[in-house]
């Protein structure tokens, strides 16, 4: 009779195996980010993705998802012909996006928030089933970089529990990265031990934090990208804030390597622009770099 193998050497060897092997000829599509917490929001949110002349979109299902949201989402995506490729909730509970308090209330590593973000992830999964939408995500939290921190399992058990729930709807779960280095994200999704556990990459974040750049993290954690958020930013120069935003092409992120690089990887995924401002500078920001990346990708898909 075989020895049987430990629990976490198992596990290891699981996450060992990248997800399923992305086609080599497929070229990314573009999208942007849109979001919708009512039924009374999700027409002009879709609308706005089309107006946009985008075929792809993330769709951000607010604080608290409701199934109620599936119906609506699911006409509109199919009346202007748009593909929803995620679903994004960060759950309730107040969150600061700074260095001092972001620890203590971004994510699944809080304590006092942790069970009801779970809860809210689960209803993003079913909502995002309803609609047939293959993936959530969501920020994880700022995951402790000293894996002997009991924080550090704490936070592993819970995206473990809400990536099975995620598994059983037949759905990727998305660790956006940001708040955590790439090498602590990689150590993550191996603890975790299951297959459908990938990153949503996003460009700016790993800079806006300090934490790295996405084009040597794409050494790192590139066979485990299947989403990616095209922002741009600035490092930090205060201790106490993250750096800031601004236009694609404008920032420290090098886009056409990272596009050469996901050309690479063979990255068959959504290439999906965020721009976290609002009025008509967003508009013509997204409508920029649209034209940006599109131009980067047909350079790198044509070789």
């Amino acid at each position: 009779m075989p020895l049987p193998i430990p629990r976490r050497s198992f596990l290891e060897a699981i996450a060992a195996v990248p997800l399923a092997a992305q086609s080599p000829s497929a070229k990314p599509r573009l999208g942007v980010v849109t979001s919708a917490s009512s039924p009374a929001e999700v027409d002009r949110a879709i609308a706005r993705v089309s107006d946009f002349g985008l075929p792809t979109c993330q769709v951000g299902v607010g604080a608290e998802p409701d199934a109620k949201l599936a119906a609506p989402l699911k006409e509109a995506l199919a009346r202007y012909r748009i593909e929803a490729t995620a679903v994004m909730t960060l759950g309730p509970g107040r969150m600061v996006w700074d260095f001092a308090r972001g620890p203590a209330t971004i994510g699944l590593v809080p304590r006092a928030t942790r069970a009801q973000r779970i809860d809210a992830l689960k209803r993003a999964s079913d909502l995002a089933s309803l609609c047939g939408i293959p993936a959530v995500h969501t920020h994880c939290g700022f995951l402790p970089e000293v894996p002997s921190d009991p924080l550090y399992d704490e936070a592993v058990a819970a995206i473990r529990t809400v990536a099975a729930h995620c598994r059983g709807n037949g759905q990727t779960f998305l660790m956006e990265t940001g708040q955590e280095t790439p090498i602590t994200l990689l150590r993550a999704i191996r603890d975790v031990g299951l297959d459908n556990v990938g990153v949503n990459l996003d460009t700016a974040n790993l800079i806006l934090y300090g934490k790295g750049e996405p084009v040597g993290a794409l050494d790192v954690i590139g066979q485990y990208v299947r989403g990616l958020h095209a922002k741009d930013g600035l490092y930090p120069t205060d201790p106490n804030d993250l750096g800031k935003e601004v236009p694609i092409g404008t920032g420290r992120v090098n886009f056409p390597e990272v596009i050469r690089r996901l050309r690479r990887l063979n990255y068959s995924g959504p290439i999906t622009i965020e721009r976290e401002i609002e009025g008509p500078r967003q508009q013509a920001d997204i409508l920029s770099s649209k034209e940006y990346l599109q131009h980067l990708i047909d350079q790198a898909w044509s070789t």
